[in-house]
């Protein structure tokens, strides 16, 4: 019988292939590199001195000069909001635009820090970093309407006295016996707007009357009437459903003093009661009488359109 196959016999009968020892390298391979320059070893990295700081580098060139943050600073876009300008984020969008500038140069860069003694302008108006209040009052009555009285009658700042820190001026003026709104700010620019006749701020009084208002009256203040220092023309005059008619309701424009009681002495009436219900577009609701309030975002930005 023929012989079986073993197959670890003929693997190692399979014949090896031959390694050959590395050569050594010739006198003449040696001497090359021997000749080669020696690998200069750099120096060991300096460390820092403890004390040194980063500011002791060399700063990189920037758009806008780049503050750090020093007590007592802000960031522009809040300056700028609490300057009356906008909000915050619409800050940012004026910054970007150029339209802002710190002591005489235009700052574009977000979280930049000013201080209050920086001159800040926008659009080349010169502003202020005083933050804007807006506070809303129900008058009562016997409160006249001035930041002080020489006679020590009392004055409708002591029903703001805890409102805020800021200093805070009266919108305008109500009688002593006249009740209802009344606007204070520290912000002149809306103050001026709100109380200057061109703009044509309208307020809504309730008078009450003595007597019943005849029809043929109504009618003429309707259409308008022509007192003392000119005509007085009214956006709306009518009588309050469900009242008697010695209730009216009114709306007008006119800033003039006492203009409302002026209108109904004229035709022979003495106003009883007066109160002021609407005045810009913000109302008495969920106010009680010899309260405040301050005015929401929104209530500012619409005032802040008027005109």
């Amino acid at each position: 019988m023929p012989p079986k196959n073993n197959p670890r016999k003929s693997s190692s009968s399979a014949p090896r292939a031959k390694t050959t020892r590395q050569e050594r390298p010739s006198r003449q391979e040696k001497s090359e590199r021997q000749e080669r320059p020696k690998r200069v070893e750099r120096p060991a990295r300096q460390t820092r001195p403890s004390g040194q700081t980063q500011v002791e580098r060399k700063a990189r060139p920037a758009s806008t000069p780049k503050r750090s943050n020093p007590s007592g600073s802000m960031r522009l876009n809040r300056f700028i909001a609490h300057a009356g300008i906008c909000s915050r984020r619409e800050a940012d969008t004026y910054i970007s635009a150029g339209s802002v500038t710190v002591n005489g140069k235009v700052v574009s860069e977000m979280g930049y820090q000013v201080l209050t003694t920086d001159e800040v302008r926008f659009d080349g108006r010169l502003i202020s970093s005083e933050r804007k209040e807006y506070v809303l009052l129900n008058k009562p009555k016997n409160f006249i309407t001035t930041t002080s009285d020489e006679k020590g009658r009392r004055t409708v700042m002591e029903l703001i006295a805890n409102a805020s820190k800021q200093r805070l001026f009266p919108v305008g003026r109500l009688d002593r016996n006249t009740t209802g709104l009344l606007l204070f700010t520290n912000d002149g620019e809306l103050a001026d707007k709100l109380t200057h006749p061109k703009f044509g701020v309208r307020k809504i009084y309730h008078v009450v009357l003595s007597q019943a208002l005849k029809v043929n009256h109504l009618q003429a203040i309707e259409a308008g009437i022509t007192l003392d220092d000119g005509l007085v023309e009214v956006d709306a005059v009518s009588f309050i459903q469900g009242t008697t008619k010695r209730e009216v309701g009114i709306e007008i424009h006119s800033g003039k003093n006492r203009i409302v009681r002026r209108i109904f002495e004229h035709l022979g009436y003495e106003v009883t009661k007066l109160d002021r219900v609407s005045f810009a577009g913000l109302t008495k609701k969920d106010l009680p009488r010899g309260h405040f309030r301050h005015l929401t975002e929104k209530e500012v930005s619409f005032l802040r359109m008027i005109g």
